[in-house]
């Protein structure tokens, strides 16, 4: 492959011409050119687990080659609740596709810890700091409930709890 120096693009100006003879930043890897696609039957279910809940990997660094992102379904049976969790420093971004999943947490800004339950819909939204222990339930006794999550980390950093408070939490787990 040949280099050529283009004054814009690239953080430092220098391009590669691909065997097409498109020139591309000299910085982005082969690996990186290209939109990856995973169907459903392309999804992974070899990750980290928590009781009561199936999750499957779409995008990762075993399915693209992502660096930075992980994202995957989980499926809550009905009338199910996941063991209590937290996803260590990652950020975890939930979209609600089906059911009506609730989401538990010991809200521990107060005079006393208090369990609260976020109960969500289709189209809803949840975020979840790193390191916050939490739980999924699916108190619907005939509905899966489906969501898609994304997280800061390329694996699914999964880290099960007795319970809800902090005491278990590690910084740096």
């Amino acid at each position: 492959m040949s280099v050529s120096h283009v004054p814009s693009g690239s953080a430092d100006g220098e391009f590669v011409r691909t065997p097409s003879g498109a020139l591309v930043p000299a910085e982005i890897d082969p690996f990186h050119r290209a939109l990856r696609h995973v169907a459903p039957s392309g999804l992974i279910g070899a990750t980290t687990q928590t009781t009561g809940m199936r999750r499957l990997e779409a995008i990762s660094g075993k399915t693209v080659g992502a660096s930075g992102l992980w994202m995957g379904q989980t499926h809550v049976p009905a009338s199910t609740a996941s063991a209590n969790h937290h996803h260590g420093a990652s950020e975890t971004a939930i979209y609600v596709v089906s059911g009506n999943p609730r989401f538990v947490f010991l809200e521990v800004d107060g005079e006393e810890p208090v369990e609260k339950h976020l109960q969500t819909g289709p189209g809803d939204y949840v975020f979840v700091p790193p390191y916050v222990p939490h739980r999924e339930e699916n108190p619907d006794p005939r509905t899966e409930a489906v969501v898609v999550i994304a997280r800061t980390t390329q694996e699914a950093i999964v880290v099960n709890l007795d319970g809800l408070d902090w005491s278990e939490v590690r910084v740096g787990d």
